[in-house]
């Protein structure tokens, strides 16, 4: 394995354990604590995914998505993911955890899709490699 593909298979690893953690939180309840550990394992595989297919490491939180964006112009396969990354950061992240406002349904939906996200960047990084 080359030194990227250990970084990012670790990456990964601590997405999946966010997204436990997202599940197990709602399962307690607190939708607020699980919608922003779901997002948080969003961008980490998304984190990931643009490690694997760039080399380069993200420096603020901003930097996945940005460079997920411009991966998705050059690369239409990124397409779908690029378009759950925004929808769950406007939802989980700015919605939800920061202005309180959601409907738990689509909250359920969404922290419970969050290990079917962390797949397929998974799958769109391995691709790469």
């Amino acid at each position: 394995m080359t030194t990227v593909e250990v970084n990012a298979a670790d990456i990964f690893s601590d997405a999946r354990g966010m997204g436990e953690a997202a599940l197990e939180r709602m399962a307690a309840g607190d939708v607020r604590d699980a919608a922003e550990k779901a997002w948080c394992a969003t961008m980490r595989a998304t984190e990931a995914l643009v490690f694997a297919r760039t080399g380069q490491e993200q420096g603020k939180s901003t930097d996945a998505g940005r460079r997920l964006r411009a991966l998705s112009v050059r690369d239409p396969s990124l397409l779908d993911i690029r378009d759950r990354y925004i929808v769950r950061q406007e939802i989980l992240h700015g919605e939800c955890f920061y202005h309180n406002y959601y409907e738990l349904e689509e909250i359920d939906i969404l922290v419970n899709q969050t290990s079917g996200y962390i797949a397929d960047a998974e799958r769109l990084a391995s691709s790469s490699l």
